[in-house]
């Protein structure tokens, strides 16, 4: 037998033995404790389907998630407290969403190693650029979901900054009203659910924090950081030395909302300033050569006739 017909056989059984063990990682049988706190944790509705229960996709990926992961899983508690920033600033805050990403991360390394290793049986062989090949797939496929949370985040990040000061004016609003902080923060995220929905998921988890026992104090901080926006994190330090000294919050609330006003203002004549250099670029390549073509090609055609009749 040669080397191109040994090679697909190879390829097909790795693969055959690689789902084989993830299946029998999710076959294993749970025991009746863990049965029966699983039963109590998602209650089951009266048709008889557990409450909050997932596809079967994400079923499997959260049972294989801890094995997936542990390869990828950060060292040292600092790395994992960045990962879990990072994850929360794309608005992602449940306990297993660190492992879960690092599960997809495996899972696109896995996926592209395969596509690679099969592009370069197919096309290259064992030799370098099959090599390469299998490199390339293998990289694209474990750095895409970095890309994706990437993406996220800055545009939760975004989101959350253009939203901040309609908040705190309607916050400002509530407060002055006779509401607390607190019955302020639920009453917003009530009436701005709809339109500003980052800022009101924040709101939302801060109010369970807060009915749930945690002190204001850590509340905010955590606010703060889960936001990823520096502005979120100026007025959570507010509210905090307000919140210790007694001072007036509506006030400190009505500075912070007039400066992030004029701050947004200034971004936007910032970005309305870079779009005369922008448009360059499609006028120089699109628009150009269309009115080159029709200015001057009329003049051509004449010069060239004139030319050919002479």
């Amino acid at each position: 037998m040669t080397l191109t017909t040994i090679l697909p056989i190879a390829l097909f059984g790795l693969f055959t033995v690689g789902l084989w063990f993830v299946m029998d990682l999710l076959s294993k049988n749970k025991s009746k404790a863990d049965e029966r706190l699983e039963a109590l944790r998602k209650p089951k509705t009266p048709g008889g389907v557990a409450e909050g229960e997932k596809g079967a996709v994400s079923g499997m990926l959260e049972k294989a998630a801890p094995k997936l992961s542990s390869a990828l899983k950060p060292q040292s508690e600092l790395e994992q407290n960045a990962l879990k920033v990072r994850l929360a600033n794309a608005g992602f805050n449940s306990p297993g969403a660190s492992q879960l990403f690092l599960s997809v991360k495996m899972i696109g390394l896995i996926t592209g190693l395969l596509l690679g290793g099969g592009v370069a049986a197919l096309k290259f062989g064992l030799d370098r650029n099959g090599l390469v090949a299998l490199v390339v797939g293998g990289g694209i496929g474990f750095y895409l979901p970095e890309l994706a949370l990437r993406v996220l985040i800055s545009r939760r990040v975004e989101e959350i900054f253009l939203s901040l000061p309609d908040v705190l004016d309607l916050l400002v609003v509530c407060v002055e009203a006779g509401l607390g902080l607190d019955a302020g923060m639920r009453r917003v995220a009530e009436e701005l659910g709809d339109t500003h929905k980052a800022v009101c998921e924040e709101l939302n988890l801060c109010n369970m924090q807060l009915q749930m026992g945690r002190p204001r104090r850590d509340v905010l901080h955590d606010l703060g950081v889960r936001s990823g926006v520096d502005d979120m994190r100026a007025l959570a330090a507010i509210l905090i030395q307000a919140d210790r000294f007694g001072s007036s919050i509506g006030q400190a609330l009505r500075v912070q909302s007039d400066s992030m006003r004029v701050k947004r203002s200034q971004l936007a004549e910032e970005r309305a300033q870079k779009t005369a250099v922008q448009m360059i670029f499609p006028l120089v390549l699109f628009i150009f050569p269309g009115i080159f073509v029709v200015l001057v090609g009329p003049a051509a055609i004449m010069l060239m006739d004139g030319l050919i009749n002479n």
